[in-house]
């Protein structure tokens, strides 16, 4: 799925091939680091759930990167899917113009 030239990316992805790859590390170890349950890691790895603010918060403070990084990237996700599915209504509505 792309909106305007940029594929949308879950943060899922990133996670594995930029983070996990480069380490060789299990979704188990991760977790493990992470004090969260392994079906949940697994679960963002296979882009079946968003990573949401408590799931920032770690994976920042284990990475090095901000909480923002993470949310960003879901939120940016989450905005491109939106938008492929309701692209047609969109185009429908006219913006209200200031006077």
């Amino acid at each position: 799925m792309t909106i305007g030239n940029r594929p949308a990316i879950h943060p899922g992805e990133v996670l594995g091939q930029l983070y996990l790859a480069p380490l060789d590390m299990s979704a188990d170890d991760l977790a493990a680091r992470l004090l969260l349950p392994v079906a949940a890691v697994e679960s963002i790895l296979r882009e079946e759930i968003s990573i949401d603010a408590e799931t920032a918060l770690r994976l920042s403070r284990f990475f090095s990167t901000t909480p923002e990084f993470w949310i960003n990237l879901q939120t940016d996700f989450d905005l491109k899917k939106a938008r492929t599915g309701i692209e047609s209504d969109l185009a429908s509505i006219a913006p209200l113009h200031a006077a």
